[in-house]
């Protein structure tokens, strides 16, 4: 196998992680949304943990994104 080919194989196999950041994105927000709309006196309660789950989230498909640019540009 070319080398050229492994890497590209490697990114690709590095960016399966989006997916899965793109679903777990998607509940965060669709059930921070739903639990404001049952009780709006708990947004300041809530809002701070759903953004804190949405950077947590968002760090893994930063991670998986520098690993893939790692492994095509090394």
């Amino acid at each position: 196998m070319d080398l050229a080919a492994a890497k590209m194989i490697g990114a690709g196999m590095a960016v399966i992680a989006l997916f899965g950041v793109g679903i777990g994105l998607g509940n965060i927000f669709s059930n921070l949304i739903t639990s404001i709309a049952r009780n709006p006196s708990a947004k300041g309660e809530l809002m701070p943990v759903g953004l804190l789950g949405f950077a947590l989230t968002e760090s893994i498909a930063l991670m998986a994104f520098v690993t893939a640019m790692l492994i095509l540009f090394s």
